[in-house]
């Protein structure tokens, strides 16, 4: 379970908006957003390493997040698989997206680093709250 309390731990350090603390647990070239194709959406684009996981955290400037809930943790191997329930409005068209059970997925190396992370959400929902 010791992925489970880092990914608990890295849902707090993001309640506290410490990005250091959440990039110092991700590896040096961690996939973010993997197996996804450009979605038009700034903060659900793939993006590869440290410096570009930062880039994801600088576009969730663009919305506010009213909650932002973990509720259920699964873990198998090196995998946990988190439901949040999530709510949130884009600030320039002040249009909400909620998100019941939005699925994280973290992938974990043998030392304990996320290699890979995955948002799974209603993109759709997404783009159009995106829209003015």
């Amino acid at each position: 379970m010791a992925n489970v309390k880092q990914v608990q731990e890295m849902y707090a350090a993001f309640g506290r908006g410490d990005v250091p603390a959440i990039l110092a647990v991700l590896a040096e070239d961690v996939e973010w957003e993997y197996g996804v194709n450009s979605t038009g959406v700034p903060w659900l684009q793939p993006r590869r390493g440290r410096a570009e996981v930062k880039k994801f955290f600088e576009a969730l400037a663009a919305v506010e997040i009213s909650k932002f809930q973990p509720r259920t943790f699964l873990e198998t191997g090196n995998i946990v698989i988190t439901l949040i329930d999530l709510e949130a409005t884009v600030k320039a068209s002040g249009r909400k997206v909620i998100e019941e059970d939005e699925v994280h997925i973290w992938r974990f190396d043998d030392q304990g680093r996320v290699i890979r992370f995955r948002h799974r959400v209603d993109t759709h929902q997404h783009l159009m709250a995106l829209r003015p």
